[in-house]
C-alpha cells in the first residue's frame, strides 16, 4: 500500500507542477519542482504530510524542523542559480499546511531558527525580484501561513469553506480570550478580523485574488487552467509594481477594515522620520 497522502495541496501542486515533487534526499513532506506557466519557467513549492517523517507532527503537514532547512536550501539555490538574470523565475508556493508544528522534539531541535530561516529565504527571493505567489487551496494557519505565504508578493485564495487563513483556530483563540467558540463567532459577525471564513479575511485586503473554483478537491484540466491563468495574472502584476508587501494595505478593504493598523504605521512612520 502506498504511504502518499493525497490531501488538497498534494492533489493541486502535481495538476500545477505536472509531477509528484520528490526530491532524493528531501523529506517527503516538501515538493519541490521546476515547471512552466504560459510561456515561462517557474518553480513549484509545496508541503504535504509525510508517514514516514522522522517528526511526527509534519505527518500532518505541518511546517517543521525539516521543511523549513530544506526548504531554505531549495530557496537559496534558485536565488543563487538566477542572480545574474533579468527575469527571475517566479515562486509559486502551494499552501494547505494546518500550522507550524508543535512537537517538543521540534522545539528541542529549533524549530523557531528553521521557521524563521525560510521566512528570510522568501523575503530575500521577493526583494531579489523573484514573484513570489502564495496559491491557498486549503489550512495555512498561524506559523504555516508566516512560513510559507506570509513574504508573498501576492496571495490567491479558493472561495471555499475548506479554505482557512488566520492566526490560530478557533479552539485556541477561545481559550486565550476565556470565551466560547460560540462567542467567537458572533464576534466574527461583527469584528471582521475575528472572522474564520476566507470572504471575511478577503475583506481585510490581503488577497489579491479569491477564486471560486469547481470542485476544488479534484482538480481538473478547465479548473487547472482557470487558476493558471489566475497565477499568470499575479505574476505579471507582481512584476508591475514594488517588490514590497505595502499592496496588502493599499486596498479598499484595507482603508475599510484595517484603519487602527494604517494609522499605527503612519504614527511609527512619523516618529521613525522625526528622529
Amino acid at each position: 500500500m502506498s504511504d502518499t497522502v493525497m490531501n488538497r495541496g498534494r492533489k493541486w501542486f502535481e495538476a500545477l507542477a505536472g509531477n509528484d515533487g520528490s526530491v532524493p534526499g528531501n523529506p517527503g513532506s516538501l515538493l519541490l519542482s521546476g515547471g512552466k506557466l504560459g510561456d515561462e519557467e517557474v518553480v513549484f513549492v509545496g508541503l504535504v504530510p509525510d508517514p514516514k517523517s522522522r517528526f511526527p507532527r509534519a505527518g500532518r503537514s505541518e511546517v517543521g524542523v525539516d521543511e523549513g532547512w530544506f526548504g531554505t536550501r531549495a530557496l537559496r539555490q534558485v536565488i543563487e542559480a538566477d542572480k545574474d538574470k533579468k527575469v527571475k523565475r517566479p515562486i509559486i508556493t502551494v499552501c494547505d499546511t494546518k500550522s507550524q508544528a508543535y512537537g517538543r522534539r521540534e522545539e528541542l531541535c529549533g524549530i523557531h531558527v528553521a521557521a524563521a530561516a525560510i521566512i528570510a529565504a522568501y523575503a530575500d527571493a521577493r526583494t531579489a525580484g523573484h514573484p513570489v505567489i502564495a496559491l491557498i487551496v486549503g489550512r495555512c494557519v498561524s506559523g504555516a501561513f508566516l512560513a510559507m505565504a506570509g513574504q508573498a508578493n501576492r496571495l490567491i485564495a479558493f472561495n471555499d469553506p475548506e479554505v482557512l487563513i488566520h492566526a490560530m483556530y478557533k479552539d485556541a483563540a477561545a481559550r486565550i480570550t476565556r470565551r466560547s467558540v460560540e462567542e467567537l463567532d458572533r464576534l466574527g459577525q461583527e469584528i471582521v478580523p475575528m472572522a474564520y471564513d476566507i470572504g471575511s479575511f478577503a475583506k481585510l485586503g490581503g488577497l489579491h485574488a479569491l477564486l471560486d473554483v469547481a470542485h476544488p478537491d479534484e482538480p481538473a484540466s478547465a479548473t487547472a487552467a482557470q487558476v493558471q491563468s489566475a497565477l499568470i495574472e499575479a505574476i505579471a502584476d507582481s512584476r508591475a509594481k514594488p517588490a514590497t508587501l505595502d499592496v496588502r494595505l493599499e486596498s479598499d478593504g484595507a482603508k475599510t477594515y484595517r484603519k487602527a493598523s494604517l494609522l499605527v504605521r503612519q504614527k511609527m512612520a512619523e516618529q521613525w522620520n522625526a528622529v
